[in-house]
């Protein structure tokens, strides 16, 4: 008994120094981030504030490459088969992940086994916005207009599948109102589909959006947060100026690993991510730009994964929702 329990001892001793020693390597080479979408969303735009003080970090190149298409699976996919070395990751809308097991079946990857959660960085609420010439103020105005007019308006997406589709299907669905979606390849080209008025109505990432409002060239109605925001004044939530109670969307920002990629590893990224995340200046930006910064564990971001996979398999299943 005393050998076994001194040669297990040895054994875990060893792992413990095995997985420091490898964390502490890691990494060996530069690391990729992928964005599973078009340049100018809000996953592009986070990529590129973190990756440079994550290559300061690190020590070695960290790069930003766009996959877009396929409500961000093919970026994903893409992750899911790289080396599990912590050397291919994926920064996205970890929403649309959720999302996509519902309206796609035969999806090549299984977002619970196939992918290690390092940590959702940040969340930011949907804002509600449509084309300046849509003839509403509010969101009971658009309400009223879509049911007086249906089929009339359109709303754009990141692509089918996609939180910001997702969220028109439930909008729709709790209000008894017909659309349909434009979809595209990313929050910047649903941006501008709208702002040129191949689509009237978006919901989208507070992040990529808001700039375009302060510009006046969309017309935000409402935020799609719990509580409103300050950042944006005296805007009302959807819950509350549609009359929509647990109204809650929006873009969750997060990182994930192929699977397989050791502890160690993954714990080092998401140690890295956090203490970059808040830092004083980074922390500062993500909130002037809307995103409320969360940094969970690897098992928490797991966790609410699976959560939010139920919530949104019973809205796709009332849509009776299928991809194209």
């Amino acid at each position: 008994m005393r050998k076994w329990l001194a040669a297990f001892l040895t054994l875990v001793c060893a792992l413990a120094c095995t997985g420091g020693a490898m964390a502490q390597a890691y990494p060996t080479k530069p690391i990729r981030i992928i964005v599973p979408f078009a340049p100018g969303g809000t996953s592009d735009v986070l990529a590129r504030l973190l990756s440079p003080k994550l290559q300061e970090s690190l020590g070695q190149p960290v790069v930003v490459e766009n996959k877009p298409g396929a409500s961000g699976n093919i970026g994903a996919d893409f992750v899911a088969k790289a080396a599990p070395d912590g050397h291919t990751i994926v920064l996205m809308d970890v929403g649309n992940l959720t999302i996509s097991p519902s309206v796609n079946p035969n999806l090549p990857f299984d977002i619970i086994k196939d992918f290690a959660p390092v940590t959702i960085i940040s969340y930011s609420p949907h804002l509600l916005v449509v084309n300046p010439a849509v003839p509403v103020n509010s969101v009971q105005e658009l309400i009223k207009y879509a049911k007086q007019n249906p089929g009339k308006l359109n709303y754009a997406t990141t692509g089918q599948g996609s939180a910001p589709h997702l969220a028109g299907v439930l909008f729709a669905q709790r209000n008894g109102i017909q659309w349909e979606d434009i979809p595209g390849k990313g929050g910047a080209e649903s941006i501008v589909h709208v702002m040129s008025g191949q689509a009237d109505v978006l919901f989208n990432g507070m992040v990529a959006t808001l700039p375009n409002v302060k510009a006046g060239k969309l017309k935000m109605l409402a935020v799609s947060s719990e509580r409103r925001v300050p950042t944006i004044g005296d805007t009302p939530t959807v819950t509350e100026a549609g009359n929509l109670p647990g109204f809650v969307t929006g873009s969750w920002q997060g990182v994930l690993a192929p699977a397989s990629t050791p502890a160690p590893v993954v714990a080092k990224l998401r140690n890295e991510i956090a203490r970059i995340a808040n830092l004083p200046d980074v922390r500062e930006k993500l909130v002037s730009m809307g995103a409320d910064p969360m940094l969970n564990t690897p098992e928490q971001f797991s966790a609410w994964m699976k959560t939010e996979q139920v919530k949104w398999a019973e809205v796709v299943k009332k849509a009776n929702l299928k991809l194209q």
